[in-house]
């Protein structure tokens, strides 16, 4: 029997889900959430099926009817969890399993009221990507089985709202309860199934696009994120109609451990964007962009990732050009390329990870997360546009949009039609090269603009920019800064532009590790303040990784302090860090 993605128990000679129905209640003092799900299949079936499962109690497997059906669940694999295997009768047009989660289900995070903006009301959300939906529903969780979801229910607290990246059908109150009824009538991977539930209000962006916080945070974010309708009115332009109906955005509390999460009509941002200027939107450029790289087109399964990610840096950069000019995305380019080396040296002993086609077989695909296939793929896709011309590529990718829409593919797939629609391309760009070996190839594209060759002139000669500086050119100045710079030419440079007050995370941080590496006094407090202040692992992981190096005793008293405030995928990713 044929597995194609090696984080899933699924079969291809099995059933496949077409669409789920789901009805859950959220026990918020147990921390746990039981509940229903009825699979429905493409054909009916029969024999084996095997739904993947990760710390589920499985009460009961009925098939649609009703009728009991033998099941069994397997001791817990490493990484893929416990496979569910239940016995169809001839016929068989879904099933339905009554379960419930675990407390320490990997998806979920139940914050305390304490946790949260407001203070006065517990929050829930999920985070499914990469391999963990399986935490919280039984169900063939690749990426490969899109499904639709024909019905989803939410029973909480009335005091709370649900949000469910799907469209919102109406609320039931019953008591002191509440039934928050939600669709999703577009086929997704199941790692986009998401949720949130706590105290959260709307601020209304545009007719269809809105921006959701806790109220304490709703009018900050509905500034930062002002242009939203502007990025997607620029994204259609360049990749075709947006299929999704709404855009909505969710500020999420600081735990939340990445800068974004793409989830159809309700992307989960970090708050650690609501920088008061707007110079972090291209983390929603980048979101929005999914909508038809990664949400629309999709990778089969991890090991062809950067079919998301590469393909979504593009066109996110695309739309920041389209919008701000060229010189302004190549400024993001650089700073792209700069985290992109910072990942290459991470990985120096493990250079199958910085291949873009990899086999991650036995790795769990969080462990092996990095930019690499962000910016490693944009390099790529870059190349092939330089080489194929710009005016031909843009058709090739409003093809590639069209015949693989709503479909998940491999990188194979990708390389055919590239042959397909315009041929000899990829051997030009030595596209293998690309793709199958470690490391960058000697003719990656460089970005280039005259605002970004002063700026890194300036910084190699530890010279201070003269006037003010927009975030994005203080950020790209500050990255290309010496690695020894003395603690008096940082003291200096936060002098000029108050590096260690600003309210923009992205510059704070970037301080703070030349502040650490310099010895600066003051430093290790104030790197203590950013590991207090986010979860988000693109600041933990330097922060730590730095803090070992300078003082490990600090990296380990800080973790003590702020461990309990992230989310499990921080905590285990920093963790390693420091064992």
């Amino acid at each position: 029997m044929a597995r194609p993605d090696p984080h899933s128990f699924a079969e291809t000679s099995q059933p496949q889900t077409k669409s789920i129905e789901l009805s859950l209640r959220l026990d918020f003092e147990a921390q746990a959430i039981e509940g229903e799900v009825a699979l429905h299949f493409h054909a009916p079936g029969q024999g084996p099926i095997d739904l993947d499962t990760r710390d589920l109690r499985i009460f009961s497997v009925t098939a649609l009817s009703g009728a009991p059906l033998p099941f069994a669940l397997a001791p817990p694999a490493p990484i893929l969890g416990a496979r569910l295997r239940i016995e169809l009768p001839e016929g068989s047009a879904g099933l339905r399993v009554k379960y419930a989660t675990a407390r320490q289900a990997t998806a979920l995070q139940w914050l305390s009221p304490a946790q949260t903006a407001g203070g006065a009301q517990p929050f829930l959300f999920s985070q499914c990507q990469p391999i963990h939906a399986r935490s919280v529903i039984p169900l063939q969780d690749t990426p490969a089985v899109r499904i639709t979801v024909t019905s989803a229910r939410f029973d909480v607290p009335a005091r709370l709202r649900t949000l469910m990246a799907a469209a919102f059908q109406g609320r039931e109150l019953h008591g002191d309860r509440a039934v928050d009824r939600f669709e999703m009538p577009q086929p997704i991977p199941p790692y986009l199934l998401a949720f949130a539930v706590g105290d959260l209000v709307e601020r209304p962006l545009s007719p269809r696009c809105s921006v959701w916080a806790e109220p304490s945070v709703a009018g900050a974010a509905a500034h930062e994120f002002a242009e939203v309708e502007r990025m997607l009115a620029a994204a259609e332009q360049l990749f075709g109609p947006y299929e999704w109906q709404r855009y909505d955005v969710l500020v999420m509390p600081p735990s939340f451990p990445y800068g974004g999460m793409e989830n159809p009509r309700l992307t989960f941002v970090t708050p650690s964007l609501l920088a008061g200027d707007r110079s972090l939107a291209n983390v929603i450029a980048h979101e929005l962009a999914h909508a038809w790289t990664g949400n629309l087109v999709t990778n089969a399964s991890a090991n062809d990732f950067w079919l998301n990610e590469g393909f979504t840096v593009y066109a996110e950069r695309r739309i920041l050009e389209a919008l701000e000019g060229r010189a302004l995305s190549e400024l993001h380019a650089a700073i792209g390329r700069h985290d992109l080396e910072a990942s290459l040296q991470r990985f120096a002993h493990q250079p199958e990870l910085t291949l873009l086609r990899t086999a991650l077989e036995g790795l769990d695909p969080d462990e092996a997360y990095s930019n690499i296939p962000y910016e490693k793929g944009y390099l790529f896709l870059r190349r092939l546009e330089e080489l194929g011309g710009r005016a031909q590529w843009d058709a090739f990718l409003r093809a590639y949009l069209s015949r693989f829409r709503f479909q998940s593919i491999t990188t194979g797939q990708f390389l055919d039609f590239l042959e397909e629609r315009l041929p000899g391309l990829a051997a030009r760009a030595r596209a293998l090269e690309w793709i199958d070996q470690p490391g960058l190839p000697a003719d990656a594209p460089r970005p280039q603009s005259a605002q970004l060759r002063e700026l890194q002139a300036l910084a190699a000669a530890g010279r201070l920019p003269e006037g003010e500086l927009t975030p994005i050119a203080l950020l790209v100045y500050l990255q290309a800064l010496p690695a020894s710079l003395s603690a008096e030419a940082l003291q200096a440079l936060d002098a000029r532009f108050a590096l260690s007050s600003r309210q923009s995370l992205e510059l704070r941080h970037t301080f703070v590790l030349a502040a650490l590496r310099a010895g600066l006094p003051g430093a290790v407090e104030a790197a203590r303040r950013v590991a207090l202040e986010t979860g988000r692992m693109k600041y933990l992981r330097p922060i730590y990784q730095q803090l070992a190096k300078s003082d490990r005793a600090a990296a380990e008293r800080i973790f003590a302090e702020a461990c309990d405030g992230y989310h499990h995928i921080a905590r285990a990713v920093v963790g390693g860090l420091l064992r």
